[in-house]
C-alpha cells in the first residue's frame, strides 16, 4: 500500500540526498528548506555548479551510493527517474511544500514532490517518484501513475487516470472521468476531452493526436 502523505514526510528531518543538480533540483531544494531543517547534500554525474542556494554540489563518482540513505531523485525528465529508481538502493522520501493543500485521505508515493500551491483532492492516488508542479491541481478520486509529472498550474478533474511516465503539460486541463495512456505526452494549454492512449503526444483545444512516441 502507498504511503499517506503524513508516514511519507517523517523522514524529512533527517540527512536527505538530491541526485541531480538541474533547475527541478534547485525548487526542491527551496521546497525542504521551506518544509523543514533537513541537512541536504546534492550530487549529479556532470555538475554544472559547484553550488544550489548555497548547498555544495558533489560528483556523483565521489560518492559511494551505496551509502547514502533519504534521497530524491531531483531530475525532471521521467525515464530518468524510473531507470535511477531501479538502480538506486536507498530510502526514497519525498518533499511537499508546506503551502500545498493535501487532502488527508490522499496517498503518495515514496520520492514523489510536490511544489507550492499545488491541491490535492480526497480519495486521489498518486504514485511513486512524480512530480506535481506549481500550482497543479488534482481532484478527488485521480489514480496518478509512477513517474508522472503534472506540470505547473495543470488541472485535473475529478477520476482522472494518469498512466506511467506521462507528462501533462503546463496548464493542460483535463476533464473529467478522461483516462490518459502510459509514457503520453500533454502539450501545453491543451484541453483533453477524450481518453488518450499509451505514448500519444497530444496538443490543442480539444486535444487531438500529433504523432505516437516509441516505446
Amino acid at each position: 500500500m502507498l504511503p499517506t502523505r503524513r508516514q511519507s514526510s517523517l523522514s524529512m528531518d533527517n540527512n536527505i540526498t538530491l541526485y541531480g543538480a538541474s533547475g527541478h533540483g534547485k525548487v526542491i531544494v527551496d521546497v525542504l528548506r521551506s518544509a523543514s531543517n533537513a541537512s541536504l547534500t546534492i550530487i549529479d554525474d556532470n555538475p554544472k555548479s559547484e553550488t544550489i542556494l548555497g548547498i555544495p554540489v558533489h560528483k556523483t563518482s565521489d560518492v559511494d551510493l551505496d551509502a547514502i540513505g533519504n534521497t530524491i531523485i531531483s531530475i525532471g525528465n521521467n525515464k530518468v527517474r524510473k531507470k535511477l529508481a531501479a538502480q538506486l538502493k536507498t530510502n526514497f522520501v519525498n518533499a511537499i511544500h508546506p503551502n500545498a493543500v493535501i487532502s488527508n485521505f490522499t496517498k503518495i508515493g515514496n520520492g514523489t514532490v510536490v511544489m507550492a500551491g499545488v491541491k490535492i483532492n480526497p480519495d486521489s492516488v498518486i504514485g511513486e517518484h512524480c512530480i506535481i508542479n506549481t500550482g497543479a491541481v488534482v481532484e478527488h478520486d485521480a489514480n496518478i501513475g509512477d513517474f508522472v509529472h503534472i506540470s505547473p498550474s495543470a488541472a485535473l478533474a475529478g477520476n482522472v487516470t494518469v498512466g506511467e511516465g506521462t507528462q501533462v503539460g503546463i496548464g493542460a486541463i483535463v476533464i473529467q472521468g478522461i483516462t490518459i495512456g502510459k509514457w503520453a505526452v500533454i502539450g501545453a494549454g491543451a484541453i483533453i476531452i477524450r481518453d488518450i492512449p499509451d505514448y500519444a503526444v497530444v496538443v490543442g483545444n480539444p486535444g487531438k493526436i500529433i504523432k505516437y512516441n516509441h516505446e
